[in-house]
């Protein structure tokens, strides 16, 4: 078998570093065209397309609270323009700056370049999506060398579903583009000690392209400096048993956006958010050794008559939550009933008043209370845009 040298892991890191910056870029793109900051602006007679005005974004970066102050906003942009994910619209400024000066996201123009490392990255995360929206029986609880492993698959059944999409012609191309996606940090053998071969070894998705990227992580040179989460509600990878940073989940419905080049919004939705607010994912020798279901948020677990008894200590809220382009942003955990299990602070269900250790009651108006949290997590990600969800908490 192939082994995973120093080298190959500092690469991959390095390529999934860039592939965090890429879907920061992307999640912020769907937001701004969402809040209509991003739109058609006229300037000396001319109308320059699905732009925005520098001054007003870092207005709008620090009301989301995405950024304290004016220049941590200037250099978050500015990594941004860096990795030339966005660019003065006359490509005169190779700087941002906090002026009244138009930029425009290249994906919004079609001028990003699509380098063999972009190709990849957009490949492996088409190929994720398709995964996690598509009935299969790929991605499964685990066994190998005695850990567990929850979502791995086979590389030999993923190999077999590739070529059953469509995706690759051969087995040989197949198995390519599972070497390619592990050197390019998207997937990982479950104890980082092989390379991708077609067998029975299990490999996990290393990214969770659906996870709600914070800004400010676009400012942390490397990916190990703050704590991975270990409280997800699907682990992606090996974690420990100890608590970490809690995670949130953030769902949202596919819409469209209209930009110059026709460009579709792909769901940024999770249904297994995999790291916390403000983490990135570590390098490839840095997954902890035993994998354990994350940890609940509740003191104790209480049933639904005891939820629903007259004159208890509970309190029903009913909320409105209307999802932005990145989703809703919060973590449901348990059944019977389930809770929430983390909110994400920028994030609308936050802004509507929803907090840790809630039970749901109703989703859309169904009751949910003898339901589990992946069957929440379906209704919600299968319903509309506003969600009107009930909930119970100690008064």
């Amino acid at each position: 078998m192939d082994g995973i040298g120093n080298t190959m892991q500092k690469k991959a890191a390095e390529l999934e570093r860039l592939a965090e910056v890429l879907v920061t870029g992307e999640q912020l793109r769907l937001r701004l065209h969402e809040a209509k900051v991003i739109k058609d602006r006229r300037h000396h007679l001319r109308t320059y397309p699905n732009c925005f005005v520098a001054k007003e974004l870092i207005d709008w970066l620090i009301e989301h609270k995405e950024a304290s102050d004016r220049d941590m906003a200037i250099k978050i942009i500015q990594k941004l323009l860096d990795q030339s994910i966005i660019h003065h619209v006359c490509d005169e400024h190779r700087e941002f700056k906090d002026l009244k000066l138009f930029y425009r996201f290249r994906k919004d123009d079609g001028t990003f370049p699509l380098d063999n490392e972009a190709k990849v990255f957009m490949r492996g995360q088409r190929i994720y999506e398709k995964l996690m929206n598509t009935e299969n029986e790929l991605l499964q609880t685990r066994e190998e060398e005695g850990g567990t492993f929850e979502r791995a698959l086979v590389a030999s059944e993923f190999i077999d579903w590739l070529l059953q999409e469509g995706e690759m012609a051969t087995r040989e191309e197949a198995e390519q583009l599972g070497r390619r996606l592990l050197e390019h940090g998207i997937i990982q053998h479950v104890t980082n000690q092989h390379h991708f071969v077609d067998g029975a070894l299990l490999y996990q998705f290393r990214m969770n392209f659906r996870r709600r990227r914070r800004l400010i992580e676009l400012l942390n040179e490397r990916c190990r400096s703050i704590p991975e989460s270990h409280d997800s509600p699907f682990c992606l990878r090996k974690q420990n048993s100890d608590g970490g940073n809690t995670s949130f989940l953030s769902v949202s419905p596919a819409k469209e956006i209209k930009v110059v080049v026709g460009v579709r919004r792909s769901s940024m939705s999770s249904s297994c958010g995999s790291s916390g607010y403000y983490s990135s994912s570590p390098t490839l020798s840095s997954s902890p050794p035993v994998l354990c279901n994350p940890k609940s948020v509740l003191k104790r677990q209480v049933s639904p008559e005891e939820l629903q008894t007259p004159g208890g200590p509970y309190i029903k809220k009913t909320f409105t939550i209307v999802g932005d382009a990145v989703g809703w942003g919060f973590v449901v955990r348990g059944n019977k009933p389930c809770h929430i299990q983390a909110v994400d602070p920028s994030g609308p269900a936050a802004a509507a008043g929803m907090k840790v250790c809630q039970f749901v009651v109703s989703v859309n108006g169904l009751n949910v209370l003898s339901l589990d949290y992946r069957t929440v997590s379906n209704l919600i990600l299968t319903g509309p845009r506003t969600v009107v969800m009930e909930v119970m908490e100690e008064a």
